[in-house]
This record gives C-alpha cells, sequence and structure tokens, in this order.
C-alpha cells in the first residue's frame, strides 16, 4: 500500500489528485470543530468530558461524524444522512417500478437517482437535525451529565431554526465535498469522508483504554488491543477479498465474417456479499426501542424492560438480537442486491452458459444455491465481527473506547482497499514497464 502511494506521488496527474483529497480531508475536519449558533460550548465540552467514551444510543452517528455529533458542530450529522438515503432507495429500486427503469437506463438513469438521493439527503438531515436539536435541549444526549440541559440554553423558535438550518447546510456541504473527491480526487468521496470519520476516532479511544488500565499503568491493555486490532483487521482483510467464481464459458458465435464469444469468464460472488449494510441495519432497528422509551414520559413495565435488555451492549438478550438481526439482514440485502433469474437471463442472452449447468431456469438455482451457501458464513463472520466491542466490554469494561470491532473495523478496511485499487489500477494505466520486460 505505501509503495502504491509513493509510487502516485511521483506521477504529476496523481499526486494532483492526492493533494485535492488531502485538502478536501482538512476542510471536512476542520468543520466538525466549528460549533453551530445557539450552544453552550463550555457545557458541551464538560459532558463530553464527564462521557468518557460512553456515547449510548448516539455511539454508531456519533462515529459517522467522527466525533462532530457530541461536539454539536456544524458537521455534526455528518455523512449518516446521506448513508441512509441511499441505503432506502437501493431499497426503493427493487419495490418501484419507475425507480427500477432508471436504473436500467444507464448514467442518465444513475444521475436522476443520485438526484433524489440528494434530495432525500437534504429532508433526513432536517429531521435528524430537529431530532437532535430536541434532544440536547431535554440533557438527553449527554445522559448523567450535571449540565446537559443547559447545552442550549435559548428554547427560542428562531434559534432551534437556525441550529437545523446550519446542520443541514453542514450536510449538504458534506455531501457536496464528497462528490468533489470523487470528480477530481481518488477513490469514491463518501466513502473516504466514512473512513476519516471512523479513523479520527481511533487515537482517543486507544488511548482511552490505555488511561482506564490498571496492568503497568495501562501499557499492557493498550498493546494487547493494538495486537487484537492487527490480527482483526488481517482477519477481515482475508474474508473481505474471499469469493467464490462461477466459471462462465461464452459460446463462439458468427456474425458476418467475424466470430464473437468462444471466451471463458467468471461471476465473483463475495463471501461477504452484504458488506457493512447488515452491522447498520441491525444497530439501527435497536435503536428504535431504545429511543422512544428515553423520551417515554410514562414509567410502564415495556419501558422498564427495554431499559434493562436493550440499551445494555453486554446484556444476553441484546447480544443474541443483535446477532440474529445482522444474520437476517445479511441474507435480506443478498436477496435484493443479487437476482440470480436476472443473471441467469443475460448470460442466456449473450449465449453465456456454466458448464455442466442448463442455460436459463437451472443456471438461477444453482447461483441461488451457491449464494446461500456463502452467505452463511458470511452472516456469522459479520455478527462475529460485530460483537468484538461487546466482548471488549466483558474484558475491558470499555465497549465504546474499543475501535477495533463492529462497524469501524469493516469500513476501515473496505474503504482502504478499494482506495488503494483505484491507485493502483490508475498507476498502470500510466506505467507499462511490467508489459515490456
Amino acid at each position: 500500500m505505501l509503495t502504491a502511494f509513493a509510487r502516485a506521488f511521483r506521477t504529476p496527474d496523481l499526486r494532483k489528485k492526492l493533494l485535492f483529497t488531502l485538502g478536501i480531508i482538512v476542510v471536512y475536519r476542520v468543520g466538525t470543530h466549528i460549533p453551530i449558533p445557539g450552544v453552550n460550548y463550555t457545557a458541551v465540552q464538560q459532558c463530553v468530558d464527564e462521557a468518557s467514551g460512553n456515547q449510548g444510543l448516539f455511539g454508531l452517528v456519533n462515529m459517522f461524524s467522527g466525533g462532530a455529533l457530541l461536539q454539536i458542530t456544524i458537521f455534526a450529522l455528518g455523512i449518516m444522512p446521506y448513508i441512509t438515503a441511499s441505503i432506502i432507495l437501493q431499497l426503493l429500486t427493487v419495490v418501484i417500478p419507475r425507480l427500477e427503469a432508471l436504473k436500467k437506463e444507464g448514467s442518465a438513469g444513475t444521475a436522476k437517482i443520485t438526484q433524489y438521493t440528494r434530495y432525500l439527503t437534504v429532508a433526513l438531515a432536517i429531521l435528524q437535525g430537529t431530532g437532535l436539536v430536541a434532544t440536547a435541549r431535554s440533557g438527553a444526549l449527554f445522559s448523567g451529565c450535571t449540565v446537559a440541559s443547559s447545552i442550549v440554553p435559548d428554547q427560542a423558535i428562531f434559534t432551534t431554526i437556525t441550529m437545523v438550518i446550519c446542520m443541514t447546510a453542514g450536510t449538504a456541504v458534506v455531501m457536496w465535498l464528497g462528490e468533489l473527491i470523487t470528480d477530481r480526487g481518488i477513490g469514491n468521496g463518501m466513502s473516504i469522508l466514512m473512513f476519516i470519520s471512523i479513523a479520527a476516532t481511533f487515537p482517543s479511544a486507544l488511548w482511552a483504554i490505555k488511561k482506564q488500565g490498571t496492568l503497568a499503568d495501562g501499557w499492557i491493555e493498550f498493546s494487547t488491543v493494538i495486537a487484537v486490532g492487527l490480527v482483526m483487521v488481517g482477519l477481515v482483510v482475508f474474508v473481505e477479498q474471499a469469493q467464490r467464481r462461477i466459471p462462465v464459458q461464452y459460446a463462439k458465435r458468427m456474425i458476418g465474417r467475424r466470430s464473437y464469444g468462444g471466451t471463458s469468464t467468471y461471476i465473483p460472488l463475495k463471501v461477504n456479499q452484504a458488506g457493512v449494510i447488515p452491522v447498520i441495519f441491525a444497530s439501527s432497528l435497536l435503536y428504535i426501542p431504545a429511543l422512544i422509551a428515553q423520551f417515554s414520559g410514562s414509567n410502564s413495565s415495556w419501558k422498564t424492560w427495554i431499559e434493562q435488555n436493550l440499551t445494555k451492549g453486554d446484556h444476553p438478550i441484546y447480544i443474541s438480537m443483535y446477532f440474529l438481526l445482522i444474520v437476517f439482514f445479511a441474507f435480506f440485502y443478498v436477496a435484493i442486491s443479487f437476482n440470480p433469474e436476472e443473471v441467469a437471463d443475460n448470460m442466456k442472452k449473450y449465449g453465456g452458459f456454466i458448464p455442466g449447468i442448463r442455460a436459463g431456469r437451472p443456471t438461477a438455482e444453482y447461483l441461488s444455491y451457491v449464494l446461500n451457501r456463502i452467505t452463511w458464513p458470511g452472516s456469522l463472520y459479520l455478527g462475529l465481527i460485530a460483537l468484538v466491542p461487546t466482548m471488549a466490554l466483558v474484558g475491558f469494561g470499555a465497549s465504546q473506547n474499543f475501535p477495533f470491532g463492529g462497524t469501524s473495523i469493516l469500513i476501515i478496511v473496505g474503504v482502504g482497499l478499494e482506495t488503494v485499487k483505484q491507485i493502483e489500477s490508475q498507476l498502470q494505466q500510466r506505467n507499462y514497464e511490467g508489459f515490456l520486460r
């Protein structure tokens, strides 16, 4: 990876793209530290210090915002509204025929869906910004903080509207910065910003583990977490790169005096075909009852049950539901993102077939069979990786400070691998020494 970056900096046009990307990253990180008007910044800092990593229900969103959510800055919502909007549009594409037709139109249809995603992102940012302001005003953003209720001292409606507009504009700027990186920089802009947001929380999380440690002033715990993290990164890289290659043969066809086809290729089916989406779905779904209980004024039995069983990361019921939801959403997302019948029809249309399998329906059934078999280990792997912070809670007593687990490690490794692949592919376009030798 370091060799690829060094070679890229020696290439003038790639160096410009890398420097442009780094410049956008600096702008993004500066924005995560600019507080919005109407917020008592001193009270916010005191509550952040008292929280000491225990972010509760808002941990996932705070991680995606690079720690800006709990600081209540202009980029407090971060990239999360865009991620949510993209997932919603992707799911609606399967349900709504109009969106499905747009997807099949090529670049023009994709541009239209991207525009819909932007509109939905702004709408979700307004909704989430309003919820964040209401949460901060009620003091629920920092449970247990002595000055939590004074974070937003001005209760006027104009102040609330101003805060929501600032956060919505911040989300729009983040979305624009991500698209700038995609157009003029290196890699996928949204993924890069997500990578930076998560990586920015690593130093403070690791140092918090060192400060809370008791063996050799915390250095033994610190070294153990680093070693476990390196092992996990290697494991995640191994599984993320693993794929089942189904061979496909295309028959030779004569059109006029020229022959087409007669080539061999393969369909790559990844073990983790769903990526990190099931973990995000499961986390979001488990947050809903906890949020309802948190804002409910009554002290009913269902609220007590939720607070005891669904808000504590080390509770057996929470662990079981979290794991089962991840497995379910892994199969659900694979089912809507990969259509074996459509793949089989396209292969039949262009004269392709899997050796030993008849074209048409038998091919679709074979693809479904293989996909189900490799989705099982992929979903179990996702569930185990997502439960690593819970294991850290049992082992170290600081699950929120444990960075190498769950969504963070999956996104860090996935985005890193994809970015390095893009850099290497662009280097190969400009360097032909390997072919000349």
